[in-house]
């Protein structure tokens, strides 16, 4: 017979060291030469993002070590963040951006000598910033996003596209670096330069637009001194998000747009000047759809240089598309068909490379964790080339997920992923219901992938069931599901997760007594409005939160890229002051009766930690239990294993306290009143 246990008691052999160790994935997948190279995290190293190298013959090994972290911090979010091209019996050069200067350092990895800093120091902090680089050897440059801030607020700031110098000339003079584009536009995407290296491509927007929201496709002619000339917008607009643009083979340019109220890809061929003046409506006749669906070929643009797609030299585009879960497929952009890849993966990351007839990208399921996987586009066979998945545990603990669609207000549809507690060795009581924690994605302009997460497992195995819901404002699943949000943050958010954690106790699936919420950035206000808002819940954990909405949105509350945000999902503040402040949890903190957990990396320029200590103080002397945890050398996302660690077992701590579990083996996390 299988052990009898209540729920939350059980015994795990995922404990928070394996669950910390094993977050993050491989990214910004490139292929030089006959190699694959990717980015992956390290949270046993400090937190960095390593490079790492397969060679032809297989053999896979980070190109520098730590504490060499290749990371930008462009928009804070960052990018793809290295560029690299082969050079024959000299091995390949590689461009690559060092988190902690923010320099590009040149690299030639089979060679003798160290990486050489390509650009300058900054006399504003980390205030030289790049990203998205393209190497052009012919010019001896490498092209990319300058990020250059030009005063102390986060706000006094500028991008361009600029070319760098390959020989260091740049390293110590800020005057050699040549600016490419005029700055007219706020933000700016890396370029795409097109086969005949005569053109250049790339995306812009302006405040208050989020890229999500509106776009422009630019497109410059190259003049023979590598000027940028006769910049033109030839898509997109105020009411028309591109997610991204390339290149196809034959010169014609290709890109994403949700037009239709879906990204899907389309076509034009861009030899006709248009008149910068020309409205974007009159561009759109030009555009030929190739894959009409209700699917999303894009997504959101939270880092520069995300690809979704990538032309191949046969004139076929690899695609990312789906609706919900993402699939890895080739498209034929003459009949409009697409042939998925075959394998486990139900989600695919937003980067992609291409070799001959081989594509690379990042996948994972509810069964592996994110792998660099390469499907022969020949032969139709996929493999896994890095960062292959090994169960660490019994894959029997892994959890079983549930994909649910739920009822919310008005009866409108809420997307969500259920995690019921899982263990092969334990049952509950038959009388006994689980405790449920509903997981609050950040963004909130994201979603949350159908995909194996030990953090997940972590809970599941214990007995304490997982929901994570994709509310009103998630992707993948059009523009109008995105757009329930606009006005309505802190309002559709609260409300779709209260109906999904009370339809779980409506059927018999979760305790009502025994709800909780959790949520990291976005997702920390709503878990922090909807301990204050409602009464479903009976604690809940808020990391590194907004919390005040009228200090968020002031000129030095948050960074350059955010900063206005507020007006989409607000309204516009100077006609809605009022509602800022009364959808803040910080003006409804006093209404929170039930215990929380507060955790915040003490280096967050997003979600800065003064908001978590004056929502501390509304909240004293009230006696409510509760705890702050601050990490020091941590940002907007925890990167080291030992921060992971303590966040995640104090965690389990408080739901062990507040749902009367008894839980010896985690460290008791103190909750003062």
């Amino acid at each position: 017979m299988v052990p009898i246990g209540p729920y939350g008691t059980w015994p795990s052999p995922i404990d928070a060291e394996l669950a910390a160790g094993r977050d993050g994935s491989p990214d910004f997948v490139g292929v030089v030469g006959e190699e694959v190279w990717w980015t992956e995290p390290r949270p046993t190293e400090g937190g960095r993002r390593a490079l790492v190298r397969r060679r032809a013959d297989g053999d896979t090994r980070s190109l520098l070590p730590a504490p060499w972290n290749v990371r930008t911090r462009v928009i804070e979010y960052g990018g793809r963040p290295w560029a690299a091209v082969p050079r024959g019996a000299g091995g390949p050069l590689v461009v690559f951006a060092h988190f902690p200067d923010q320099r590009l350092y040149a690299y030639e990895p089979d060679g003798a000598g160290e990486p050489r800093p390509l650009t300058p120091l900054s006399a504003v902090g980390q205030g030289l910033r790049w990203a998205d680089p393209v190497l052009v050897p012919e010019r001896g440059e490498v092209w990319c996003v300058l990020e250059e801030f030009t005063g102390e607020a986060p706000t006094d700031v500028r991008r361009v596209l600029a070319a760098v110098p390959l020989d260091g000339s740049a390293a110590e003079d800020r005057g050699r670096v040549r600016e490419l584009s005029d700055g007219r536009h706020r933000f700016v995407t890396g370029p795409r330069l097109s086969p005949d290296g005569s053109r250049a491509a790339y995306l812009a927007w302006d405040h208050p637009a989020m890229p999500w929201d509106g776009t422009e496709l630019i497109l410059a002619d190259i003049g023979d001194d590598g000027v940028l000339e006769g910049a033109r917008p030839v898509a997109g607009g105020p009411g028309e998000s591109i997610a991204q643009a390339d290149w196809a083979p034959d010169g014609r340019l290709l890109f994403s747009s949700d037009r239709t109220g879906w990204w899907n890809l389309y076509r034009t061929d861009p030899a006709p000047a248009v008149s910068p003046s020309s409205h974007p409506a009159d561009r759109e006749g030009a555009a030929v759809p190739l894959c009409p669906r209700e699917e999303e070929f894009g997504g959101p643009l939270w880092q520069l240089g995300r690809r979704w797609f990538h032309p191949l030299e046969n004139g076929l585009i690899a695609v990312i598309h789906g609706r919900g879960a993402t699939a890895l497929g080739i498209l034929d952009p003459e009949s409009g068909e697409v042939v998925d890849a075959a394998g486990p993966w139900t989600a695919w990351g937003s980067t992609l490379a291409v070799h001959g007839s081989r594509v690379v990208g990042v996948a994972a399921s509810p069964r592996t964790a994110a792998e660099v996987v390469e499907l022969d586009t020949r032969s139709g066979r996929t493999r896994v080339v890095g960062r292959a998945h090994d169960d660490a545990v019994d894959p029997a603990y892994y959890p079983e997920p549930q994909i649910r669609t739920f009822t919310g207000p008005g009866g409108r549809d809420i997307h969500a992923l259920v995690y019921p507690p899982h263990h092969p060795g334990r049952a509950a009581p038959a009388d006994e219901l689980p405790p449920y924690v509903i997981w609050v994605h950040g963004g909130p302009t994201s979603q949350v992938p159908l995909v194996l997460d030990l953090e997940i497992a972590y809970f599941t195995s214990r007995g304490i069931g997982v929901a994570e819901v994709n509310y009103g404002g998630s992707t993948g699943y059009g523009r109008e599901y995105r757009d329930r949000l606009r006005e309505q943050w802190g309002v559709v958010d609260v409300e779709d997760c209260a109906a999904v954690a009370r339809a779980l106790a409506d059927e018999g699936t979760a305790d009502p007594r025994r709800l909780a919420i959790r949520g990291g950035s976005a997702g920390g206000w709503t878990s922090a409005a909807s301990l204050a808002t409602t009464d479903v819940y009976a604690c809940g954990t808020v990391i590194y939160p907004v919390l005040d909405l009228t200090d968020w949105s002031s000129d030095d509350g948050t960074h350059d890229f955010e900063s206005q945000y507020m007006e989409s999902l607000i309204g516009p503040r100077a006609d809605l002051p009022g509602r800022y402040e009364e959808r803040s949890p910080i003006t409804h903190a006093e209404r929170i009766s039930v215990p929380f957990l507060l955790l915040q990396g003490l280096d967050d320029v997003i979600c800065r930690p003064v908001q978590c200590e004056r929502f501390l103080a509304r909240t004293a002397g009230r006696g409510i239990p509760h705890a702050y945890i601050a990490f020091e050398g941590e940002g907007h996302g925890f990167r080291r294993a030992d921060t992971m660690v303590r966040a995640l077992e104090a965690e389990l701590s408080l739901y062990a306290q507040t749902f009367g579990i008894d839980r010896p083996d985690v460290p008791l996390l103190e909750l003062k009143k």
